[in-house]
């Protein structure tokens, strides 16, 4: 068995500021550690459970977080930016069998984390098919495109019910709870014993239940913090300004999708 990890930090176990999410700052060393502790016990879980090959990509800022040498040594690690559409998914492709998501957090344009947003901050909200989109969606449709389930996702509450949206067989470990600017977390130790347990759950399964339906068709739109942006990603081809902050854009085809996003968002 072969299996996909993309990890991040804003959804990690007591997370609450962007100063605890940027290596260059000295608050985020305790949250780069436990973003590793995290990444790791579903790791050890995995392999306990058969899994013979594990890919963790690094999906966080610099993507340079992650402690390699925490990590057991039967795990490959992805780190830095590979600059193709895939962006936080890259390395995925159909010879994988399941994806964990690890650390995710809620979208932009909604309150479930303190740090919500999506991708960057340049922008509001993004939108697929008229339904706000985070980072979870975007990459889970990123395997169902390349035919891969969606096994576990771990991260603030409202990102664990945004996964079971998708499709509510998936399993998650909800860390914390987002309340304004501030968030309730569980113990960081219990944190890492639900993941294993969850994770220990779903490798027992049948993961052909986890699959997550891809739309036939997609309408994307981006709202910007700044309305110079939409102008430019207006340029884009196909794309189109709707109004003074936001851009659109229409296919059929998820990776036109991942393009579009890739260079306009």
């Amino acid at each position: 068995m072969k299996l996909f990890i993309s990890a991040d930090i804003e959804g990690v176990t007591g997370i609450v500021n962007w100063n605890e999410a940027d290596i260059e700052k000295s608050f985020s060393k305790y949250f780069t550690e436990q973003m590793t502790k995290e990444v790791n016990a579903a790791c050890e879980a995995a392999l306990a459970a058969g899994v013979e090959d594990i890919l963790v990509k690094d999906a966080h800022s610099t993507a340079r977080n992650l402690d390699p040498s925490k990590l057991p040594e039967q795990v490959k690690i992805l780190r830095g930016w590979t600059n193709n559409p895939y962006i936080m998914m890259a390395g995925l492709d159909s010879s994988f069998d399941g994806v964990f998501f690890i650390g995710y957090h809620s979208a932009g344009g909604k309150n479930g984390n303190p740090l919500a947003h999506t991708m960057n901050m340049r922008n509001e909200y993004v939108k697929i098919n008229g339904e706000i989109a985070s980072e979870l969606t975007i990459n889970a449709y990123t395997a169902a495109y390349t035919g891969v389930p969606v096994l576990l996702a771990t991260g603030d509450k409202m990102i664990c019910e945004d996964a079971q949206k998708l499709n509510p067989n998936i399993k998650t470990v909800p860390v914390s709870e987002g309340i304004g600017n501030a968030s309730i977390s569980i113990h960081p130790n219990l944190a890492l014993q639900k993941i294993q347990e969850q994770v220990q759950a779903v490798l027992a399964d049948d993961l052909s239940k986890y699959m997550v339906q891809l739309p036939e068709t997609f309408h994307v739109e981006i709202a910007f913090r700044e309305h110079y942006h939409a102008y430019s990603g207006s340029f884009y081809p196909g794309a189109k300004q709707t109004g003074h902050k936001t851009v659109a854009f229409e296919t059929n085809d998820y990776m036109e999708v991942l393009r579009f996003l890739f260079f306009v968002l």
